[in-house]
């Protein structure tokens, strides 16, 4: 029999480092296949520019080396985008129609055509080729502050102005979403409800983005607003960051996280930085930017600032303002506490929003933030009804908590004029909410004084059908319904703030108020409001500011009558902490935001079941 020839030993080696020189060839060729496309209201159609030079349209000539001028040529209303895997593409400066009408819309669509107008938004970008390597889509200047941001504008009833459906590993950022017209889609008033029955529709837009079934996106400088429903409508999402961003003024909601009966959960970090959600539940003036025609739930609206369907997801939203929203500000009480859902609000501004201002579920983290409960601000404005007024009863801030789960409230300033400033439900004795070093002030009670019961007080803190162990340490309690107040905590000492009255409220300690210096249950919180480090004395102060050598200054909860929205920089003589002048974006790193709170909570447990029919926390 004849013997096999013996294999050379270094042929397998041989094939090994053939395969890794193919795969680091393939890999080199396709991050070197990236390219940059670009639309300027100069440039030409799909047939007279390619999109590969920032150069407009020469007036001649065919598949030149110029942008095109519209989006809707890099990303056609026939799902086939001219951009690819990883591309970047850079919109100029100026104004961009989205919709029926628009340049590139309905070009071989079989979705967008003119029985069809709803349907011609974009084609969903490319997915990046990963987190790295992300496609974008960016406004010019988006490396240089942002300072005047392209402006894409919706039309004829177009469902969105951005499709990021089942996208993953996309950029998105300097750009200004909006439409206009000054309608809101169902309202109950003829002259603000758009028109959606017959052809002209007029330049409105459902929503502003949608997303849904995507990973691993960034969003960042953008100015939401104006829009006839949704700034945002987003859910299943994985690991996003949003960034320096305005959902201001749209008519339906800010963000509305449903997207569907059990499609809507999220997961992975969730980050909300430097944002703000305002005037939500609101018609705008396209022209000028005011609010008007404000409605809510009791008219047919809904009006939340964000607000989520059943979600998982660890949640961090920090340095952003959440205010004058028609309903609830943030409302993340459906965490989904049967999974590792984990919510962080930290230096947040939450105030004059018509239910509650913050509301969260499960293991959650509270801290260093001014929550303002003037859930009356609405009354006898707009369209708003009484009913409308103090949604929930209108607490300030609403936490609910499951089986062996931990919810942590630290250093911030509450007041409000719903039925309790903070309140507590579900769980049982293996759950556990620490209350530390927070000023309670509380104000007349909306409701109650509106039914003629003159004088009752908010109450400081009510467990709602909850077993769960409370601890109450270091606090400042102050006109309070009841005088309620617990042993370890100020009680009955006037708090001494810059301002104390609802319409004014401020929440600098002035000098000689009780609150400096006069926390006494050690926190860890970190930085407070304004990004001070603590302690700045012998002993951190209680509440969310704590007082430097320099004066220091919190918004006002309120301007007014004042129909305008809040700007960056508005408040009681300082710079607004949580919107910042936008600057060159960098990716931030991946967030173990779960980490964060578990350095402060329990393990997440059981479901409890929490439902919006609750008439305390609805």
């Amino acid at each position: 029999m004849r013997a096999l020839p013996r294999r050379h030993p270094l042929r397998l080696d041989m094939l090994m480092l053939y395969l890794l020189a193919v795969l680091v060839l393939g890999a080199w060729r396709d991050a070197a296949a990236a390219d940059t496309y670009y639309v300027r209201t100069d440039g030409g159609d799909e047939k007279q520019c390619n999109g590969r030079a920032d150069a407009p349209y020469p007036g001649s000539g065919s598949k030149l080396d110029c942008a095109w001028k519209s989006l809707l040529y890099a990303l056609p209303t026939d799902d086939n985008p001219r951009i690819d895997r990883g591309d970047t593409l850079i919109i100029g400066p100026g104004d961009y129609m989205i919709g029926w009408g628009a340049p590139g819309a309905g070009d071989d669509s079989s979705r967008c055509y003119e029985e069809a107008p709803y349907d011609c938004y974009p084609a969903r970008p490319p997915s990046g080729r990963s987190p790295e390597e992300k496609t974008r889509i960016l406004g010019q200047g988006y490396d240089t502050g942002c300072k005047a941001p392209p402006k894409l504008w919706g039309t004829q009833r177009v469902d969105m102005v951005l499709n990021l459906q089942r996208t993953d590993n996309v950029e998105v950022g300097c750009l200004e979403i909006t439409d206009r017209s000054d309608c809101v889609e169902f309202h109950t008033d003829d002259n603000v409800r758009c028109e959606r029955d017959k052809s002209p529709y007029g330049d409105w837009a459902s929503g502003g983005i949608y997303a849904k079934t995507s990973r691993n996106v960034w969003l960042h400088d953008l100015n939401i607003h104006g829009l006839a429903g949704r700034g945002i409508m987003a859910g299943d999402l994985t690991d996003w960051t949003v960034e320096r961003v305005r959902i201001n003024t749209n008519g339906w909601a800010g963000w509305d996280g449903d997207v569907g009966e059990d499609e809507s959960s999220n997961s992975g970090d969730i980050i909300l930085r430097n944002v703000e959600i305002a005037w939500n539940g609101c018609a705008e003036h396209w022209q000028t930017g005011e609010p008007f025609a404000c409605w809510a739930q009791e008219n047919g609206g809904y009006g939340d600032g964000l607000g989520t369907a059943r979600t998982d997801g660890h949640w961090l939203i920090e340095d952003s303002r959440i205010h004058h929203n028609t309903s609830d500000g943030l409302d993340l009480l459906y965490t989904d506490e049967s999974k590792t859902a984990t919510v962080v609000v930290r230096r947040t501004y939450a105030a004059a929003n018509a239910g509650n201002q913050i509301k969260t579920a499960g293991n959650a983290l509270i801290e260093n933030s001014v929550i303002i409960g003037q859930c009356g601000y609405f009354h006898k404005k707009f369209d708003m009804t009484w009913s409308d007024m103090c949604r929930a009863m209108g607490n300030a801030l609403s936490v609910g908590i499951g089986h062996n789960q931990k919810t942590v409230i630290r250093h911030n300033t509450i007041t409000g004029e719903g039925d309790c400033l903070i309140l507590t439900s579900g769980g049982d004795n293996s759950s556990r909410i620490d209350i530390l070093n927070n000023a309670l002030v509380g104000q007349p009670d909306f409701l109650a004084n509106g039914d003629d019961n003159n004088g009752e007080l908010t109450c400081g803190h009510y467990a709602d059908k909850s077993e769960a162990v409370v601890n109450f340490s270091g606090n400042a309690f102050w006109n309070v319904k009841d005088d309620q107040c617990f042993k370890g905590n100020q009680c009955g000492r006037n708090p001494r703030l810059t301002g104390m009255e609802m319409n004014e409220f401020d929440a600098v300690p002035l000098a000689g108020s009780p609150l400096i210096d006069g926390a006494t249950q050690s926190a860890d919180a970190g930085a407070d409001y304004l990004h001070h480090a603590r302690p700045s004395g012998a002993a951190p102060d209680i509440g969310a500011i704590e007082v430097q050598g320099g004066k220091a200054a919190a918004p006002a909860a309120s301007s007014g009558d004042a129909a305008t929205p809040e700007r960056s920089g508005s408040g009681a003589g300082s710079p607004d902490p949580a919107i910042s002048e936008p600057v060159a974006p960098v990716q931030p790193s991946a967030k173990a935001i779960g980490s964060i709170v578990i350095a402060s909570l329990l393990t997440a447990g059981i479901v409890v079941g929490l439902r919006k029919q609750r008439a305390r926390y609805q």
